[in-house]
């Protein structure tokens, strides 16, 4: 009994294994010619990989970094993996608002396109406060990609069918939100659940509104160990 137990654990972890191992990579042979792609965060892990991915299937890609020696290299790498040199890198602290404003500013007046937007940049549960006196993983996390897309909104608007994916996490299922204290800091893991079901919200929301518009808002739970090129369900962003 306790042998064919074993066996049957063995054929079952197997199976998830290939399971998993078979929904890694992207498989649809779409191109994003003419497109253009915004990614916050896109100098490490789900945006650079994300980066990489949507620049070799012909994409103008942009991406973002508050750190500017991080993201230069990042854009090496990005135009080195994709073999395209058709990426760009902005500087934007989304712990900031005037650098959100001032950011949206200049790429509108410089791209007349936005096809895509990505809004993956975000940090993890920290005690810590944004340069406007917001929790840093509530600021960062939601409300620096609530104003950014409302700034961008009306020239996805102009590029129908254009889509807006926010990445969120299954945590979200953990906490409610207080309205009436949304700045809660006290437990930082709670601030960054609230987050996250902040996003979920803000991505209901923006669906319902925006559909007439042809604008498709997706709210993305990449996974618990995305580290590896191709995880980000690539569907969802074309």
């Amino acid at each position: 009994m306790y042998v064919l137990a074993t066996v049957l654990a063995a054929l079952f972890l197997a199976l998830l294994q290939r399971r998993f191992k078979s929904r890694r990579l992207c498989l649809d042979p779409k191109r994003l010619d003419g497109k253009t792609v915004l990614i916050t965060g896109g100098a490490s892990g789900i945006g650079k990989e994300t980066a990489i991915a949507l620049a070799r299937r012909g994409a103008r890609v942009h991406i973002t970094s508050h750190d500017d020696r991080k993201g230069e290299a990042a854009l090496r790498d990005i135009k080195k993996e994709s073999a395209s040199m058709n990426v760009r890198l902005w500087s934007l602290n989304l712990a900031n608002l005037q650098s959100i404003r001032n950011f949206c500013k200049t790429f509108l007046k410089n791209e007349s396109r936005l096809d895509i937007l990505i809004n993956n940049d975000g940090v993890p549960a920290v005690l810590d406060w944004t340069d406007n006196g917001f929790s840093l993983c509530f600021g960062v996390n939601h409300l620096g990609p609530f104003l950014l897309t409302n700034l961008l909104l009306e020239r996805l608007k102009s590029c129908p069918p254009s889509r807006i994916v926010n990445i969120t996490s299954n945590v979200h299922k953990y906490q409610k939100l207080d309205f009436a204290d949304l700045n809660y800091n006290i437990v930082p893991l709670f601030t960054y659940f609230r987050s996250k079901l902040a996003n979920v919200y803000f991505t209901q929301e923006l669906a319902r509104q925006m559909e007439r518009h042809g604008v498709t808002a997706c709210a993305v739970h990449p996974g618990e160990k995305v580290c590896a090129p191709g995880l980000l369900p690539l569907r969802i962003i074309m």
